[in-house]
């Protein structure tokens, strides 16, 4: 019986690609276990496996008094042989039990070594099984990938990353980006029923995957003459993507948008409808968070460097739309620009500033990027914590018109520091 067990075992190893001797080491250890549990040992026990005859020996541990260490710990044990009569009955299903696991850990190891350097690529796959905690995701044949949508508020430590509103039907095809490979041999806790689901996490709401989509798309992201500088998404609702162009010649949004919107339409068919607005990205902040609130149109942005922020000011009937629907534009406008944007109406901003006509001067149109007519010199007024106004001087005076001295004008200069 023995014999045949290890031919058995043998073909096995053959038909799996597995060491044998790995494999009887693996059994060794794991019979050892089940064992002393049996046997009820206290120091536990040792089996060996004859590699010609496939005997079984289980060995009782008895630890020998002088090799106790300073700390209380015994070194050395006694083997006492204590084999029961019918071990290959045990034996048999251990060995099952440890080929399935080094079969189902050599998988899991080969897609670890071959996707855990693809996080954040696109992939394309077919929905095999979707349940309310996560669908299965097939990329090709013998590897699945998960997509987790459980709810947060229930399962804590997990993922969400299905847009809202999204479902999945059986064989229905879809793209995602990889945002993490499960290594089988990591020290760190398991997440709740790792070993029963597929290594691979995909993601539907992860910004990369617009990012993705429009290097599909367009061919001037994909070749690098078209930069994705920044991606702001509210996943199934809205996101902003701001881009920049290395050659001057190239309109990078143009380039996104498409003839007659082809190109971003493409990434919002895939995206399900999700609105995506393409804006210019800047290196002078005040314009850029100016396009950031595309497609309201912004009269004048104030920047304060040290504190992050941007006070920006806008025509009256441009106030809701600059804000957006439940704040969504402002929103997203910040997330995009890592700047802290506060939006006021003209009248508003006015009332602030205790009746300084704001517009009195021609306002710059930052959306449409022309310079004006602008003094070199800058406006003179330095706030309290020694930041200098970046707007420039009204001719014939040292202050722009925001800061333009009235009488009683330490009220007026106050109402500014607010606003900013």
């Amino acid at each position: 019986m023995a014999s045949e067990m290890m031919e058995a075992l043998l073909e096995l190893c053959q038909e799996r690609h597995i060491d044998q001797l790995y494999l009887i080491d693996r059994l060794e250890q794991s019979l050892a276990k089940s064992y002393a549990e049996i046997l009820r040992l206290d120091w536990g026990a040792k089996v060996t496996i004859d590699r010609a005859t496939g005997k079984i020996y289980v060995y009782k541990l008895v630890p020998i008094d002088d090799s106790m260490d300073e700390e209380g710990n015994y070194t050395e044990f006694e083997e006492v042989d204590v084999t029961p009569r019918d071990t290959s009955r045990i034996a048999a299903q251990h060995a099952k039990a440890e080929i399935n696991a080094i079969v189902r850990n050599s998988i899991r190891e080969k897609i670890y070594e071959e996707f855990s350097s693809r996080i954040g690529d696109l992939i394309n796959g077919t929905v095999l099984q979707s349940t309310p905690d996560f669908t299965i995701v097939k990329i090709r044949e013998g590897v699945e990938a998960e997509l987790p949508h459980f709810d947060l508020r229930r399962f804590e430590g997990e993922r969400d990353e299905r847009p809202r509103g999204e479902r999945y039907g059986h064989n229905q095809r879809i793209k995602a980006v990889i945002i993490d490979v499960r290594d089988p041999n990591s020290s760190l806790p398991p997440v709740r029923g790792e070993h029963n689901r597929p290594p691979i996490v995909i993601s539907r709401t992860h910004p990369a995957l617009i990012k993705r989509l429009f290097e599909q798309e367009v061919p001037e992201i994909y070749e690098g003459t078209v930069e994705v500088k920044s991606i702001a998404r509210e996943p199934g609702q809205r996101s902003k993507v701001a881009v920049h162009s290395l050659d001057d010649r190239l309109d990078p949004v143009g380039a996104c948008v498409g003839p007659k919107g082809s190109r971003v339409r493409a990434v919002v068919g895939e995206l399900r409808g999700e609105r995506v607005d393409v804006i210019l990205w800047n290196e002078d902040p005040a314009v850029y968070v100016a396009n950031a609130l595309s497609p309201a149109k912004v009269t004048r942005v104030l920047i304060d460097e040290e504190k992050n922020y941007a006070g920006v000011i806008v025509p009256d009937d441009q106030l809701s739309l600059a804000i957006g629907k439940e704040g969504q534009n402002a929103r997203l406008a910040a997330r995009l620009t890592g700047w802290h944007i506060d939006i006021k109406s003209e009248t508003l901003a006015a009332d602030i500033l205790k009746n300084v006509a704001v517009a009195a001067e021609t306002p710059q149109d930052l959306l449409d990027g022309s310079e004006g007519d602008l003094e070199p010199e800058r406006c003179a007024f330095i706030t309290d914590s020694g930041v200098r106004c970046r707007n420039q001087a009204r001719p014939g005076s040292r202050f722009c018109g925001v800061h333009e001295p009235l009488s009683g004008g330490e009220d007026a200069v106050e109402g500014v520091e607010d606003l900013i």
